[in-house]
């Protein structure tokens, strides 16, 4: 009986009926999307907009992973976002194959010397209409000179290879078919600044879709806040912008008498060398530093452009002799402060940071770094005065705070 039955109910089953993983998913897609902004925009050296380019990469996704999904894109312009009065209508957008990034980054790594070398070149072109200093201009006009003869060198030395792989991507980008809002992954070209709603269905093989959809602000594109410059910002000789200097030209203050601490006297730095032809120098930048002799009689000025409204990070390195208590103090002063004693009031002191030889090692450098906000100056003023025993400043950068 119970072979019997074993065989009965063996000869009951189907080979027909669909496995456990075969089941039909009547449950529909999950659209999801990614984005990524590769907005490009240039501007004038006076922050005359030439051109910008808002585009956004789309990278659409699901929950599934069946063949013959679908995807349907849709861009409306949002008007009156977050109001009552909020309502969307049909924007013209174009759509572009998103293949065209990934040849351009194949093209950038064949050629990226050329190009960098052309983008420097073109900055410097941009820049050169709007500077009044003819010895800045002189310098531009050589540095143009230096980099097109090093263009020309670089483009030599591109292989035959090379030169037909580039021409190969060229090709390819040219003859990309146009995007659609059927592509799962699109760039998409918007008219400009707004906000839009980015729709996105997903339809699967077996015909279920879902939307899913996103409002998206396009900032309108501003002009890059430029990196001021610091004149002879390690204090070597020979590093202003026509090729001369003796290291501390540009931190000379603009009176000796307005600006001793101790009211009179000679106030412009001293210059350590390292001069010793085998070892490295143990300095963090080049073979000079400034020297700020014990007794606080010597200080660093200098006045540098800066954008309104921008913050900026000033760093610099220092050290200390140490065999008597010594401290360095670095401020960023208003543009209108005219003196020593002015630049101790707190109203013109836009922000300082003062360093001592405490745990200091001597000769022994290390880094600092002073933020600040240039607030509604187009300029301000890095002055540097020390008390105590010798101290030494070296390598001075400044970056624009993002």
């Amino acid at each position: 009986m119970i072979l019997g039955t074993f065989v009965f109910l063996s000869s009951c089953l189907n080979d027909d009926l669909p496995g456990e993983g075969d089941l039909m998913d009547l449950t529909g897609p999950t659209p999801s999307f990614n984005f990524e902004e590769i907005t490009v925009s240039q501007f004038t050296c006076d922050e005359v907009l030439i051109f910008a380019d808002y585009e956004i990469y789309f990278e659409a996704g699901t929950n599934l992973s069946v063949n013959g999904t679908q995807y349907e894109w849709e861009v409306t312009e949002v008007v009156n976002p977050n109001t009552e009065q909020e309502q969307e209508i049909p924007v013209e957008v174009d759509y572009i194959n998103s293949e065209r990034t990934r040849l351009m980054a194949s093209i950038q790594a064949l050629n990226v010397d050329v190009i960098t070398i052309e983008e420097d070149i073109e900055e410097l072109e941009l820049k050169l209409p709007c500077e009044t200093d003819q010895v800045k201009i002189d310098a531009i006009l050589a540095e143009i000179n230096a980099l097109e003869s090093a263009l020309e060198s670089v483009k030599g030395a591109l292989t035959n290879d090379t030169i037909e792989s580039i021409a190969d991507l060229e090709s390819q980008i040219s003859n990309l078919p146009v995007g659609t809002i059927n592509d799962q992954n699109v760039i998409v070209a918007f008219p400009g600044p707004g906000t839009y709603k980015i729709a996105l269905t997903v339809t699967d093989n077996n015909g279920w879709s879902n939307i899913i959809d996103e409002n998206l602000t396009i900032v309108e594109a501003v002009p890059t806040i430029p990196v001021p410059e610091i004149g002879e910002p390690s204090f070597e000789d020979n590093s202003l912008p026509d090729g001369t200097g003796d290291g501390r030209d540009s931190w000379r203050v603009p009176s000796n008498s307005a600006w001793s601490p101790l009211g009179g006297g000679t106030t412009v730095i001293q210059i350590n060398t390292d001069t010793n032809p085998v070892d490295p120098p143990n300095l963090p930048d080049g073979r000079q530093a400034a020297k700020f002799p014990a007794g606080g009689a010597r200080v660093a000025y200098q006045e540098i452009e800066v954008t309104p409204g921008a913050e900026y990070v000033l760093t610099y390195h220092s050290a200390f002799e140490v065999t008597q208590f010594a401290e360095l103090k670095v401020s960023i002063l208003k543009p209108s402060t005219s003196n020593y004693t002015e630049s101790l009031l707190e109203d013109n002191i836009i922000a300082s940071r003062t360093d001592n030889n405490i745990d200091r090692v001597d000769n022994i450098w290390r880094q600092h770094a002073l933020s600040f906000e240039a607030g509604e100056n187009e300029s301000v003023i890095i002055f540097v005065t020390n008390s105590g025993d010798e101290s030494r400043l070296d390598s001075f950068e400044i970056l624009v705070k993002q």
